[in-house]
């Protein structure tokens, strides 16, 4: 199956109904999505479902001016349990965090390519969203909604274990890239990769940042005692990251339910240059559900942010194009959990 968006729908599938937060075993899992009335597709490898929404100009899940409109996982099932999930209390398609994980995000520090130097209502790139325009003589703020005016051109393909998006975009000032991400479920097992592209087409370097969100949510359990992050390095975090977790040598574990508003959040260092330092996992040990994330790229920084609904270890890694080049990496995560009652409703 083979869809272009430009501005029009790429596909439509009817809701099945409301969201629901009732236990695994009530529900068969990925089948009572919140919002599933957006352009979505399903792929399978017979162990792994993962559905994902799809980019859409006009009726996509997410249309917001912060993260890369592919690779949205409404839900992904491993043995009856779900990993990712609605995590925030409103839901806007152009608010700019209303968004399921394992949302990515392209950032270059404070800034993005071109916005420092556009005028007060001129335009800069965001990749993954397209072209935006800036509204004030102030720095770039991540959280604010700055206008879209170009998504470019989005092609998306569905197989049977596989979705591959692509964006080409021509922006100003000579940025302009083909982005390809193909979301793929190995062929056997529980892991899935995030493969990413882009090539510089356009007349200046690119030169930016992109980490992956996460938004994990194990089987929709609120985030407290039970749950613990493992890193793949010694941790050392800037500063002090809140009451209701402690911080081992490599591991962040929660000692304490977390409240309605608050969370245990930070920048970590001690990583090294080495690839193998990009080695998350998010684990709840009560149910040993939890899923591991890799990158054939090293960590540039590290922030770990969480609330009452969600984990999320995020780890940023950098990119250099010059005009003419192609940069390739991957995020993959492995899914692990014991076997539960609802899994043959997959």
């Amino acid at each position: 199956m083979k869809r272009t968006v430009k501005a029009a729908a790429v596909l439509v599938v009817a809701a099945a109904g409301m969201f629901s937060q009732r236990a695994l075993a009530e529900v068969a899992p990925c089948t009572d999505i919140p919002h599933a009335d957006h352009p979505k597709a399903t792929i399978t490898n017979g162990e792994v479902k993962a559905v994902v929404f799809l980019p859409d100009a006009v009726n996509g899940y997410y249309r917001g001016p912060r993260f890369d409109w592919s690779g949205v996982v409404a839900c992904a099932t491993y043995h009856g349990h779900t990993y990712f999930g609605e995590w925030f209390r409103k839901y806007d398609p152009l608010i700019n965090d209303a968004i399921t994980g394992p949302a990515e995000e392209f950032r270059s520090g404070d800034t993005e390519p071109l916005y420092d130097q556009a005028p007060v209502g001129g335009l800069f790139v965001k990749p993954g969203v397209g072209v935006l325009r800036k509204t004030a003589d102030a720095p770039y703020k991540f959280g604010f909604s700055y206008p879209i005016v170009d998504t470019g051109e989005w092609t998306v393909k569905v197989k049977g274990r596989s979705i591959t998006f692509r964006q080409d975009l021509k922006g100003p000032g000579g940025i302009a890239y083909r982005y390809e991400k193909e979301l793929v479920l190995d062929k056997h097992g529980s892991v899935m990769t995030l493969k990413h592209s882009m090539k510089n087409i356009g007349t200046t370097a690119i030169d930016t940042s992109v980490y992956d969100h996460g938004f994990f949510m194990l089987d929709g359990k609120p985030t407290g005692v039970g749950h613990a992050v493992h890193f793949g390095f010694k941790l050392q975090p800037e500063a002090p990251m809140g009451e209701w977790a402690t911080v081992g040598d490599n591991d962040i574990v929660f000692t304490k339910d977390l409240p309605a508003r608050g969370g245990v959040q930070g920048y970590l260092k001690g990583f090294s240059d080495k690839v193998s330092d990009y080695d998350f996992t998010v684990e709840d040990r009560t149910t040993k559900v939890g899923v591991q994330e890799t990158s054939t790229l090293p960590l540039e920084k590290v922030y770990f942010w969480s609330i009452k609904s969600t984990i999320c270890p995020e780890g940023y890694v950098h990119l250099h194009i010059e005009p003419g080049q192609t940069s390739r990496w991957e995020f993959r995560f492995r899914f692990f959990g014991p076997a539960a009652a609802a899994a043959a409703a997959m």
